[in-house]
């Protein structure tokens, strides 16, 4: 017995209040459906609807996003069987003790049948249909209607979306972890509007419900008073009416104020106020349309046969409404500028000090950009910054040096330009409070806003309202913040630039954080046996061809086992790239597929290698033949990409060097590999022949 005893205290101990809070409420619902209620109980019971219905539509006002309230389905739901199980108790004792009077069925009840309607049944019939109408005919169908549709756009941007958060993650904006959030937001996003789309029927079920029953109570009312209590009809007519009535008001007003509550949460736009302040900041904040409307209405008010005063008194608050606001306006324009002392300073001599070293990377922004890299506001572009350094250093394999970000008033508002080492490499415009939606090639129609170009890879984009965002990725585009499209073209620069950017200092850094691992093989190496300036222009002729140098261990072996033979950078690069096979097919083929690559005609490859053995280092191709090279190189590199496949080309080891700094000139997306650095368990399958005609 005492084990037993024990057991379910550990049961009961591991229930938690909050757990058994659901299952009792819809227990106790569910029971008011069968068990005999007393008046004083269905006084509690409609006290206690009203004032959740009343919390419900408040916290339906000061929600910022709908997933906030993401539990509102349900509430509809446990509501909407809260009322009727209501209705069916209270149909009970009104049928039961109807001809004792009109507050058989308790006090709440006979307050909203006689109070609200004056204790006329006609007057309350007609209430009770005029709210019934509102309920189920508007708000309740018009909410309805927006929800079907927001879950339906909701779900046709889910791609787009997706693709968004993908390229965030891809260019090192953000992290995993709030890849996964921001994912599990757009799905719970979905989820909210499909369950508010079939959570608007309980609602509308609700409201003929409350008609039939209401009909029902009239008739089986009029049954049993005049029937079993032997009432005349007159005196059962006004019992059971006006209790049925007050019974369908104390239903159908809480009814009515969940439904605007789903009104308010599905028809609500933007994420950065409740609906109160975006009501006043964007209704009554512009003080000239209150102004024009005060003068409009005072008008209306001096036309003889009108209500003067109430005309006047309405037009006099909204004017003193509209100087109010104008004052406030005037007050924040105002604001006092401060003028430093000119302080009289003497002259100095030049010195060592005025010579300032040019930043590596350096960031200039027009001042309407400025809030997105003020560290006091903590500007968004910051944090995408710190990110893609971070993301750059883990990917390509050495940190680059910090950008240094500064005000630059000689450019446009919205312009911004990367420097490196002083010199501009990219520029482009971004429009705080707009979004940009890139056109990747398949979109399903067009949209309204300033066409331009992505700065980043040049693709067609069309600056847009924020209020478009959904409707811009339910076409297909991949929209992005001002942030966002500035951080995604550093990106791009810093990776198009890297071999640039490993100079001699960050060659010495990332050698001194190899030494911390390996010190012997570091030791070894540099400088007894390959000069540290060798070493940098191996890793830049890396870097050059988008190869990344991550596995470091691999080419300092590589570079310990060659250097003794040729202190050449060129040569040894090859051997490095040999032995980098396996990571540079990776990072090509990442899905491990088949290698479908370019090739040369054999022909071509001949004359190819007699021109790099005749000319040394110094080999060059004959025009007619490099144009007729270069032409169909980049007919085939189109037609891979059209394909969805890399341009890569297969040559002669002999060859690879020449041809890769050749071409890469007028292709730069094309990758030229020898096939030496292919590895043997690699399938190859030859897409295009180059130089058939040669």
């Amino acid at each position: 017995m005492a084990s037993t005893n024990l057991a379910l205290q550990n049961v009961f101990g591991r229930i938690k209040v909050g757990q058994m809070a659901g299952p009792v409420l819809i227990l106790m619902i569910l029971a008011m459906m069968v068990l005999p209620l007393p008046p004083f109980a269905l006084d509690l019971l409609f006290t206690f609807n009203i004032a959740i219905s009343v919390i419900v539509m408040l916290v339906a006002m000061n929600v910022i996003k709908p997933l906030e309230f993401s539990i509102f389905p349900t509430v509809l739901l446990v509501t909407t069987l809260l009322r009727l199980s209501l209705n069916v108790a209270s149909t009970r004792v009104v049928l039961l003790n109807g001809h004792t009077g009109p507050d058989a069925a308790g006090k709440v009840i006979e307050a909203f049948g006689h109070f609200l309607v004056g204790g006329n049944y006609a007057v309350g019939l007609v209430v009770f249909t005029i709210l019934v109408i509102i309920n189920f005919v508007v708000i309740t169908k018009g909410a309805g209607r927006v929800a079907e549709v927001a879950a339906r756009f909701t779900l046709d941007a889910m791609p787009g979306k997706q693709m968004a958060i993908d390229a965030d993650l891809n260019a090192g904006l953000i992290g995993e972890d709030d890849a996964r959030r921001r994912r599990s937001e757009i799905a719970q996003e979905a989820d909210f509007y499909g369950s508010m789309d079939g959570a608007s029927k309980f609602v509308r079920g609700d409201a003929v419900a409350g008609i039939m029953i209401m009909l029902i109570n009239v008739i089986g009312g009029l049954i049993v008073g005049v029937l079993q209590h032997n009432l005349d009809i007159g005196t059962a007519a006004k019992f059971y009416t006006l209790l049925t009535i007050g019974d369908g008001l104390v239903a159908q007003i809480p009814a009515l104020i969940i439904s605007i509550a789903a009104g308010m949460v599905v028809t609500r736009v933007g994420d950065e106020q409740n609906v109160s302040q975006q009501f006043m900041s964007q209704l009554f904040n512009n003080p000239r349309v209150i102004g024009l409307t005060a003068a409009i209405i005072g008008f209306l008010g001096l036309i003889p046969g009108m209500p003067n005063l109430v005309f006047i008194a309405i037009a006099a608050g909204l004017a003193a409404l509209a100087w109010q606001r104008d004052q406030s306006a005037r007050q924040a324009m105002a604001s006092p500028i401060t003028v430093a002392p000119t302080v009289a300073t003497e002259t100095l001599e030049a010195s060592w000090a005025d010579v300032t070293t040019l930043d590596v990377l350096g960031l200039e922004v027009g001042y309407r950009l400025i809030p997105l890299v003020d560290k006091s506001q903590d500007g968004e572009l910051l944090r995408r910054i710190r990110g893609i350094r971070k993301k750059f250093a883990q990917e390509v394999g050495f940190l680059v040096s910090p950008v240094h970000i500064r005000d630059n008033l000689e450019l446009k508002p919205n312009a911004y330009r990367i420097l490196l080492k002083g010199v501009e490499i990219g520029q482009g415009e971004a429009f705080p409070g707009s979004l940009l939606a890139i056109n990747p090639g398949r979109v399903v129609g067009e949209i309204p806003g300033t066409a331009t170009k992505d700065p980043a890879f040049g693709l067609p984009a069309v600056w847009i309202d924020l209020a478009l965002r959904d409707q811009a990725q339910a076409f297909g585009y991949t929209v992005v913040d001002a942030s966002t499209v500035t951080a995604t073209h550093l990106n791009h620069i810093i990776l198009s630039h890297a071999a640039e950017l490993l100079g001699r200092q960050e060659t010495q850094a990332l050698i001194d954080h190899l030494a911390k691992e390996m010190p012997k093989l570091v030791e070894d190496l540099v400088p007894k046996v390959l000069a540290l300036g060798i070493l940098q222009k191996v890793l830049q002729n890396l870097l050059e061809e988008g190869v990344h140098i991550r596995d470091m261990r691999t080419i300092i072996e590589t570079l310990a086992e060659n250097a003794a033979r040729t202190q050449d950078a060129e040569a040894l690069t090859a051997q490095v790239r040999i032995a980098l096979g396996r990571s540079i097919i990776q990072q090509l083929y990442p899905s491990g597929a088949e290698m479908q690559v370019m090739s040369l005609d054999p022909q071509l490859e001949r004359v190819l290698l007699q021109a790099v053995a005749g000319g040394g280092d110094g080999a060059s191709i004959e025009p007619g033949l490099a144009d007729t090279l270069v032409r169909e190189t980049v007919a085939a590199a189109q037609r891979q990409e059209d394909l969805g496949l890399p341009s890569v080309l297969l040559v002669p080891g002999n060859l690879r060097t020449l041809l890769s700094r050749f071409l890469r000139r007028g292709i730069s997306q094309l990758k030229v590999l020898a096939h030496s650095e292919v590895p043997e368990s690699k399938t190859i399958k030859v897409t295009s022949i180059i130089g058939g005609r040669a």
